[in-house]
């Protein structure tokens, strides 16, 4: 083949080559203005990770059909107050995690503070610390309501904002980078837990059961007002008859 052909033949798959990247380019533009609405694909794409940062998850919503059936069991429950409650322990047990320390969860549950203080140790053994700054609840609602053998739990479901990062206890960022900020929206599931009868509770299962304040027997109907074996008046179901006994993002 002589030097001239090679040379037009080289010129014409440029050429193709040319044509099918236009063709391509052309493409990429078409499908960014459909998604997002603008000509660059990686502007649109930043774009959308700035509005999700900022735009609150959805929660599971079935506060209507739920807390009448709760009702009807603890005519005396206050959702407002367990939202209120609910909502402080997470922000305390993310506090918990970002400094570390267990005591700032003297008031809740040992089922909590267990599963606060296995997250901390897991931080510890892998050298980081995370941070929450700026939490905000957006909105907190039952997703669901169940009544298993030898207790009743409540399942709130609430939308967070924070900003978020980790940075090494360790001395594993020698580069001198800084740590990646960013705000985050997610979800909690937040389990509170009523011990119906101890003696029905499955393996596993440590909350603390309600008993009545004269003899200690066990209080095994929901609602109780007086004691089956003594007699002896029992306080009315409030916030000290249930407790949060989990906590998990998701």
């Amino acid at each position: 083949m002589s030097q001239t052909a090679i040379i037009i033949l080289l010129l014409a798959v440029l050429a193709s080559g040319a044509g099918i990247y236009i063709k391509i380019r052309r493409k990429i533009r078409m499908i960014s203005r459909l998604a997002f609405g603008t000509d660059s694909l990686i502007e649109g794409i930043r774009s959308q990770e700035d509005r999700l940062a900022t735009t609150p998850k959805s929660v599971s919503g079935m506060t209507s059909l739920c807390l009448p059936q709760i009702q009807r069991d603890f005519p005396e429950f206050s959702l407002a107050e367990f939202v209120q409650k609910s909502e402080n322990l997470l922000k305390a047990s993310l506090a918990a995690v970002e400094m570390q320390d267990i005591a700032l969860l003297e008031q809740a549950s040992k089922d909590l503070q267990s599963q606060i203080l296995l997250r901390i140790q897991d931080d510890r053994r892998r050298g980081i610390r995370e941070h929450f700054q700026r939490i905000k609840v957006h909105r907190t609602e039952i997703a669901r309501y169940q009544k298993k053998e030898g207790c009743c739990v409540i399942t709130l479901q609430s939308a967070v904002e924070y900003e978020y990062w980790q940075d090494g206890l360790r001395e594993s960022c020698k580069s001198g980078n800084l740590p990646d900020r960013r705000m985050k929206q997610t979800r909690y599931n937040m389990e509170l837990m009523y011990v119906q009868d101890v003696n029905q509770l499955q393996p596993g299962q440590t909350a603390a059961a309600v008993v009545c304040p004269q003899c200690g027997a066990p209080v095994s109907r929901l609602g109780s007002k007086y004691c089956e074996y003594c007699g002896s008046g029992i306080e009315t179901v409030n916030s000290r008859v249930w407790s949060l006994a989990r906590i998990q993002e998701g």
